[in-house]
Parts: C-alpha cells; sequence; structure tokens
C-alpha cells in the first residue's frame, strides 16, 4: 500500500497499513496532538498516526514530567483529538500508574481509551517485562503500540533523560525487548533515545513498525512532539529536535500588536462594528434631540 499522493482522496489509516508500509520501505510520519483544532490541521495535513502523547502533561497541562498526568485528563484530551481527526491512526499514551499496577485496571484503562476516547491504539511503555500484559490487553481485541528505550515514565529509574543501549548489555537487552513484543502483536514499536545502529539492528530484525523519535533514520518511521517542532516549548530542544516554524514568534507578534491596537483606539474600527438599522437609527436620534432639547 503506498502513500496517498498530495492531493488525492486520501485512505483511512489502520494498524495493517502501517506493516504494510514497513514492508514496501514508505516511511511512516507521526506527529503527538492534543486539542481538536491541531489534531485537525495535522490529519488535513496527511500525518499517517496522531499519538495523544503523555508529553501533554508538559505541553498542555504545565507539569514538570509526564508522572503526574491522569486517566481523566488524558482522556480528555482523547476525546478532542478525536473530534479532529478523520484519516490517521488515532493513537493514546496509557499514563503512568494506568497499567503498572494490577493487570485487570490496565485493561479497564485501555477499554475507556477505545470505548469513550475514540482511540484506535493504545501505547504502553516497557518492553519484555510488559509482554504479558500487551498479550492480555491484545486478546480484548485492543491494539497496541509499544514503546523501548528511554522510557519518559522510568525517569526516576533511569536517573533522568538518558541514551540508552549505549553498552552491549543495554544492546542485548534492548534487542530482547523489542523481540518479546514483536512476537506480542504489537501494531508498532517506538524507540526514543537510542543510537542510531541499534535502531537499525532493531527495525531489521522485528517485522513490527518500528517508530524512531531520537533513533536515527533507518526507522520505519519518525515522530516528534508538535510543540517541539514549532518552538511551543519553553526550553532547549532535545538534539534529535528539529524546527519546522517558529510560532512562538507568530503569537507573542499577534497578541503585542492586538494589545497596541486596543491601548491606540485602533480596534476596533467602525468596519469591524455593528450598526442600528436605519430606521431605528432615525428614531434613536429623534429622541435624543428632544432630550437635548428639553435640558436647555
Amino acid at each position: 500500500m503506498s502513500l496517498t499522493p498530495i492531493g488525492e482522496p486520501r485512505r483511512k489509516v489502520t494498524t495493517a497499513t502501517l506493516r504494510d508500509l514497513k514492508l514496501q520501505h514508505e516511511p511512516i510520519s507521526c506527529l503527538t496532538a492534543y486539542d481538536y483544532a491541531t489534531s485537525r490541521l495535522v490529519d488535513e495535513a496527511g500525518i499517517e498516526m496522531i499519538l495523544v502523547g503523555d508529553s501533554l502533561a508538559q505541553t498542555m497541562l504545565g507539569y514538570e514530567n509526564t508522572l503526574s498526568v491522569t486517566m481523566d485528563e488524558m482522556l480528555h484530551h482523547v476525546k478532542a483529538v478525536r473530534r479532529g481527526v478523520k484519516n490517521a491512526l488515532l493513537i493514546a499514551d496509557m499514563p503512568y500508574g494506568s497499567y503498572q499496577v494490577d493487570p485487570k485496571d490496565a485493561l479497564l484503562n485501555a477499554t475507556r481509551f477505545v470505548k469513550e476516547g475514540g482511540a484506535e491504539v493504545v501505547k504502553i511503555e516497557g518492553g519484555e517485562k510488559r509482554a504479558d500484559l500487551i498479550r492480555h490487553i491484545i486478546d480484548a481485541e485492543i491494539p497496541v503500540a509499544a514503546h523501548i528505550g528511554l522510557t519518559p515514565q522510568s525517569v526516576n529509574v533511569m536517573g533522568g533523560y538518558k541514551v540508552q543501549g549505549k553498552n552491549l548489555g543495554a544492546i542485548e537487552q534492548l534487542m530482547r525487548d523489542a523481540t518479546a513484543l514483536d512476537r506480542a502483536g504489537v501494531a508498532c514499536l517506538y524507540l526514543e533515545g537510542i543510537p542510531r545502529e541499534v535502531a537499525a539492528m532493531i527495525t531489521a530484525e522485528v517485522s513490527t513498525p518500528t517508530i524512531g523519535i531520537g533513533a536515527g533514520p533507518e526507522c520505519d518511521g519518525q515522530v516528534l512532539v508538535f510543540h517541539d517542532i514549532l518552538n511551543l516549548t519553553f526550553g532547549p530542544p532535545a538534539k534529535f529536535v528539529r524546527r519546522y516554524g517558529d510560532l512562538a514568534a507568530v503569537i507573542t507578534n499577534a497578541v503585542q500588536a492586538f494589545r497596541a491596537d486596543v491601548r491606540s483606539h485602533q480596534y476596533p474600527s467602525d468596519q469591524e462594528s455593528y450598526h442600528l438599522p436605519k430606521e431605528t437609527k432615525a428614531g434613536l436620534d429623534t429622541v435624543l434631540d428632544r432630550k437635548r432639547a428639553m435640558r436647555r
């Protein structure tokens, strides 16, 4: 299945589409989105996958990291994104605490994302230790995307946001993780913060499409955070982030121009104001003239 040429009607992207694209060596694009307007624009631009990432904890809610965001907060944003997406495959991040404690709770939360939020895939962090849980959720007819390498929900265990898989033991573990998840039947495999060479090995080894973020160009697809590519984050970008626009500057300039127009009485203009019908205005002018005459 080839990508739909620009300008032609798009086909709905499914989990089967991802595997077809991998087999045909067609690169897969993925962006995060967290609201209706953004998701609609991203979808209409032709992106194959939209991820409602738990990164919304920082980008939308101002938390320090992803650990604080709740199921209800995630679900709220997934519902909003669903309303804006027609063709892309919609993936929802399972937040920290929604699947680590109890398999029954994990399945219940995954079901909520599909049934209430309209997600088509749920994403879970962790390697071979999550394989049984992932099979359990897939058995309930819910596709799962896996996420290995630098897993932000494990930031406290990892001691910070550090590149993973830099020595032979760590590489072997990543390969075991990828193989176990591939056998579990995940829809795709996110590889974050790992050396390019390791990501290339994993991509060649598994039949599952790999989606890289800071994992080099050999992955089957690439994902970035929407706010990162448009300079809407307040801090230095990661090494792998490429800026494709500067919405921070656009927004700041627009807001400052609005304030200036208000303070100088240039907004709103007469053309931007509503007016009374001529008959009503004539009658009102008559009444006002009478009141002025009475004051004299």
